[in-house]
């Protein structure tokens, strides 16, 4: 184990700053839950008011102490917190827990203060856990930091899964709701403002923890990705799923957030796009973490999407089927000898088809449930089945139908998930162990999610080797001119526009017939990137002396703008099938982020682009254009002929692999619209605008 998890998590000593004999109070909490939770080490109460709190000697101060502690909780607040950590980092402290509010999230004043107590505990190499914080609790060692009234109204059981959050009060939401649903949790953890140990860093060190089999986060920003990734990519290979909350979808949310933990949020489609890459499976709320939690537990891990779906009303068939659409889930399609097995035991009238209708019958033969499962199981198109209970009760042998449909689990060791919203039909197969649900939005969402976060973590994300060093040309200005952004992604392989630029009518003349009419001109001047709202762009140029003439009224217009300039660029009209676009920038915390989508002069309006974190592939940016609203037009409507996805997916990995070998020398980069031809006619950069981050060197 790393020392965070040794000194934190699983402490020899604790002290308690503040320690209270009111067990319903902050300092009295993590005494009363230590000793009843059968903690092995030594507390150490300090109270200057006290000889004793809880039966346990207290100490005035920590130099009274016998020995150093390994981990200090401050429960004062203010100054007297700050003055706290500060003693305990000169004293050898390994690490504290601040559960003091009033610091980073209140403002300037209160971020100062929180910067004071981290600068403390850094220089002597001590670790701080929030301030603004619940505290951490392990309830495999008995070490509960934490004073969280959830751990009185759920008793805790020790289990396979860890929550780990920024908010404290998520953490106790999370670990009420999996305790209410009969689920074990080992590790309940909130950082809080993370003025030092994040999320991130606490996940790494319990995903080593090998008899944890479920991780799931509650997240306000992401600090440091870098551990995530690596967490993730650790987790992925011992098969340990990860499922987060990350607050703040909205603007609102993001300014609640930001008052909250003094977080600052992350953009989301990037968020979005670092879980995807990762795999990481994104939900909603911890409602919808402690939904799936057994499911995972299960350790199912189907092979497919295909979906048996069984039921004794056929009403209820109709809406699984629709679930199954909803989630991403297809109806398997049973083989003629399936069918026939199916149909041995069930009345003439019933459905043998998927979805399963085993009718009425179900009250007279309480056996349909055992004879029908394994004879659907060794089909090889079901991957998993949905069980929708509508309606049963007085005269229906539920226990039996709980008792058959475990058995069936337990041999096939296919995922099974169960609909029932009567609580006595409902009870049987919770009892059993059969996850079971409200509705079957619900368990089939659940059935969805597994299957489409089993195939997340089974990607594999090849590494990009030999790339290719880039030299962003040199300029005062934040922005490169056309020609030179143009210049810079055709040496990288991007296919561009056929264009010359001119300095001259004369040239003009000669660049028409060379590029061939009609002709675009555009004037090239960094200092006008947006061409268009000038009147800097003329399209569909007819003859070579009208493009003279326009050559003279753009070159005109420069010099009344009083702004340098390269000359006029003539450029060929293209004319793909549609405008896309491939849009890239640097971000300060995720690094190199690139966007796909429908693109021209609406891009802005329709928001229609998938973000990618490099590397990725060609079939990872098809993918992700298929999720778009535009995607109906990959494969041509009315008569149109397929567009080219192949061409313009690499147009999209080369500028991925542009922007990962510039860092943060490229602050963005534009590229809209890309002309997207039909199958072999390829894709070309039509227009494109590079911003350089003036506080690199130019390279």
């Amino acid at each position: 184990m790393s020392d965070l998890l040794e000194t934190a998590l699983n402490p020899r000593t604790v002290a308690i700053i503040g320690a209270s004999e009111n067990i319903h109070k902050i300092g009295g909490r993590p005494i009363y839950y230590m000793q009843k939770g059968g903690f092995q080490g030594t507390i150490y109460p300090i109270n200057p008011s006290r000889e004793e709190v809880q039966g346990l000697k207290s100490y005035a101060s920590l130099a009274q102490l016998p020995e150093v502690p390994e981990l200090v909780l401050i429960v004062v607040a203010g100054d007297k917190a700050v003055e706290a950590v500060e003693d305990c980092a000169a004293r050898g402290v390994k690490s504290v827990v601040v559960m003091a509010s009033g610091f980073g999230e209140t403002g300037p004043e209160g971020r100062a203060t929180q910067q004071r107590m981290t600068d403390a505990g850094r220089a002597a190499g001590m670790r701080i856990y929030g301030p603004n914080t619940h505290g951490l609790a392990n309830f495999g060692t008995g070490a509960i930091a934490g004073f969280s009234t959830m751990f009185i109204e759920r008793p805790p059981q020790d289990g396979p899964v860890a929550v780990l959050s920024q908010s404290g009060g998520m953490s106790a939401m999370v670990y009420g709701l999996l305790r209410e649903r009969g689920i074990g949790v080992r590790h309940v953890h909130a950082t809080g403002n993370e003025a030092d140990v994040t999320v991130a860093e606490m996940a790494w060190a319990i995903a080593h923890d090998p008899e944890i089999k479920l991780m799931l986060l509650y997240l306000e920003n992401i600090a440091n990705p870098e551990i995530l990734a690596r967490t993730a990519a650790y987790a992925r290979t011992r098969d340990l799923p990860i499922i987060a909350v990350k607050a703040g979808r909205t603007a609102g949310g993001q300014q609640a957030a930001s008052t909250h933990t003094g977080s600052m949020a992350n953009e989301e489609r990037v968020v979005d796009a670092f879980f995807k890459k990762h795999g990481i499976w994104r939900v909603r709320d911890p409602h919808a973490q402690a939904l799936c939690a057994q499911a995972y537990l299960k350790g199912w891990r189907p092979t497919g999407n295909r979906l048996v779906v069984i039921s004794n009303s056929g009403a209820s068939c109709v809406m699984g089927a629709d679930a199954a659409e909803e989630n991403g889930l297809e109806l398997s399609i049973l083989s003629a000898s399936t069918q026939k097995a199916v149909a041995t035991s069930l009345p003439g009238f019933a459905t043998t088809t998927n979805p399963i209708d085993i009718t009425a019958a179900l009250l007279s033969n309480s056996n349909l449930f055992s004879e029908v499962l394994p004879a659907v199981a060794q089909d090889p198109s079901a991957d998993m089945f949905f069980i929708n209970i509508p309606v049963a009760g007085a005269g229906y042998d539920v226990e039996a139908f709980a008792r058959d449909t475990a058995k069936f689990e337990a041999l096939t060791g296919k995922p099974v998930a169960v609909a029932a919203w009567q609580d006595t039909v409902a009870k049987p197969f919770i009892a059993a162990g059969v996850p079971t649900f409200a509705n079957e939005a619900q368990a089939v969402g659940v059935l969805g999610q597994l299957a489409a976060h089993t195939a997340l973590m089974n990607e594999s994300f090849e590494p990009w080797h030999d790339l290719q060093a880039v030299h962003v040309p040199e300029g005062a200005g934040a922005y490169c001119s056309e020609a030179q952004t143009l210049k810079l992604l055709a040496s990288h392989g991007i296919p561009i526009v056929k264009h010359q630029l001119c300095q001259t009518a004369a040239e003009v003349r000669e660049a028409f017939v060379a590029v061939g009419g009609p002709v675009v001109l555009k004037a090239c001047s960094a200092e006008v990137p947006h061409k268009s709202e000038f009147g800097l762009v003329a399209l569909g140029v007819q003859s070579a002396d009208v493009a003279a003439t326009i050559f003279e009224s753009q070159r005109k217009k420069l010099t009344e703008m009083k702004v340098s300039h390269e000359g006029i660029i003539v450029a060929a009209m293209s004319r793909g099938r549609h405008e896309c676009m491939v849009g890239a920038r640097f971000d300060p915390v995720f690094g190199p982020v690139v966007m796909i989508g429908a693109g021209g002069k609406y891009v802005e309006a329709l928001k229609d682009y998938a973000v990618l974190l490099p590397p990725f592939n060609l079939d990872q940016v098809e993918s992700a254009l298929r999720g778009l609203r535009m995607a109906p037009l990959l494969d041509g409507v009315r008569g149109d002929a397929p567009m080219d996805v192949k061409a313009f997916a690499q147009v999209a990995v080369s500028v991925g692999r542009l922007m990962m070998a510039a860092g943060p020398s490229i602050a963005s980069l534009d590229l809209n619209p890309v002309m997207v031809g039909a199958v072999g006619e390829g894709a070309v950069v039509v227009d494109a605008l590079l911003e350089r981050d003036l506080q690199c060197k130019n390279g």
